[in-house]
């Protein structure tokens, strides 16, 4: 990785902030790499249905809804970097309300999977490895709708500022990496394991 450079084309050092964004994404694409692979290695082991063939559908909302939230968190930032306060407040809710549809989608799969279905995680291999990787995602996914929506409120409230700008868009490093681990295990489980 190479340091970042500012507008004259000039190498700078890396923040504090930066630093500890980066490593704390990389501990994180750890630990959803043991889960995606205990996934793949356990595809097709189950002993007993319901196999993933029988019961998942492609999440296409859901994923649109997250995958679009990475562009309105940029707008965010821009915004807020150009002080334009009514934009950045869109650009956070707007994400926030698009990463509660990804949640939301989500929650009506597994309430399918679990009522309809009988997919639990304790049913066979598959249900263990599904909700364990979906689950782990959605978690983070969580995190980093409160930290938003509590970025948002405190710039409602005017605590958000422009000479904030630099630590609203590490939070969006962290929705960008939840958005790219979703593109992993969108492929893995809804793709490859089916």
């Amino acid at each position: 990785m190479t340091a970042p450079i500012d507008g004259q084309g000039n190498a700078t050092a890396w923040s504090r902030g930066e630093v500890g964004t980066l490593l704390l994404i990389l501990a994180e694409t750890s630990f959803f790499a043991i889960f995606i692979v205990g996934y793949l290695f356990y595809i097709g082991k189950s002993l007993s249905g319901p196999y993933p063939a029988d019961v998942l559908e492609l999440p296409v909302v859901a994923t649109i809804c997250l995958l679009s939230s990475s562009v309105t968190v940029v707008v965010a930032v821009r915004a807020l970097e150009a002080d334009r306060r009514g934009a950045f407040l869109a650009g956070i809710f707007a994400t926030v309300l698009l990463g509660g549809g990804f949640l939301a989608a989500t929650a009506l799969e597994w309430r399918k999977l679990i009522v309809d279905d009988g997919l639990m995680i304790s049913t066979n291999l598959f249900g263990t490895t599904f909700y364990s990787l979906v689950g782990f995602h959605a978690a983070h996914v969580t995190v980093g709708l409160l930290l938003l929506a509590l970025v948002g409120v405190l710039g409602v409230l005017g605590f958000v500022r422009k000479e904030h700008a630099t630590r609203v868009d590490l939070l969006s490093w962290y929705w960008h990496f939840v958005d790219v681990v979703w593109i992993a295990v969108f492929t893995v489980v809804y793709v490859v394991g089916v």
